[in-house]
């Protein structure tokens, strides 16, 4: 086993713990997870009976094996900015952005210790309190969306304000879950999004792509 899946799979065991170690107060995203993806529930209940407990999920293998590797291997990405920082992100500066000015900004102070080296406790909705305009040349909102951004005056600020941040053709990797409960804002509907360029990604074709999972994890990727 690589370094690299036993971080995961350490990482992964630690959110299982505290999701059902509790079970008189659950947070609220870990309950929505048990509620809505039957392969977190079917993870959690593997690991309360003792059996091998499986990391790999569809969205993650993309971004990890086929989104981050693409920007990367692009000279022109210098200055990277991850939103949104748990179990799964432990790793993330250390195995993919470790060549590059990497940052991660997440609202809870509790998920310090998920993110990057460089961190902001804050909002993405307030990113002009903590990053000049033109900084960064790939920002990456993954579970974000749905996730906090649920309103449409939170998703037009937060969008505008990765926009403002964003050198002129940068880019913007949106991850997000195409069902009812984790949409909580017609796309369409923000007017952010749409100052925008859709940007069809090489590797995928598509500047939109469905992955296979049973919560449809989407990305969307644009261009400033």
């Amino acid at each position: 086993m690589t370094d690299r899946k036993a971080d995961s799979m350490e990482a992964e065991a630690g959110t299982l713990r505290e999701a059902v170690g509790n079970p008189g107060a659950p947070k609220w995203r870990q309950l929505t997870r048990l509620l809505t993806d039957w392969h977190f529930a079917s993870r959690v209940l593997r690991k309360r009976l003792g059996l091998p407990v499986s990391m790999e999920t569809e969205d993650r293998r993309v971004l990890e094996q086929v989104i981050f590797p693409y920007f990367m291997g692009d000279p022109g990405i210098r200055c990277v900015l991850f939103v949104g920082c748990d179990w799964y992100t432990r790793h993330y500066q250390q195995y993919f952005f470790a060549q590059v000015d990497y940052w991660t900004i997440e609202f809870l102070p509790e998920r310090r210790k998920f993110g990057a080296r460089q961190h902001v406790t804050g909002s993405l909705e307030q990113l002009d309190r903590y990053f000049p305009e033109n900084k960064f040349d790939l920002v990456v909102c993954n579970g974000v969306y749905g996730y906090g951004l649920n309103t449409l005056e939170q998703c037009e600020s937060a969008f505008s304000q990765c926009r403002a941040r964003l050198r002129d053709g940068g880019y913007l990797v949106l991850g997000w879950d195409d069902i009812p409960q984790r949409a909580p804002v017609p796309l369409a509907e923000i007017a952010s999004l749409r100052d925008f360029h859709k940007y069809s990604f090489p590797p995928l074709g598509s500047w939109r792509y469905l992955t296979d999972t049973p919560y449809r994890h989407t990305y969307d990727f644009y261009r400033k």
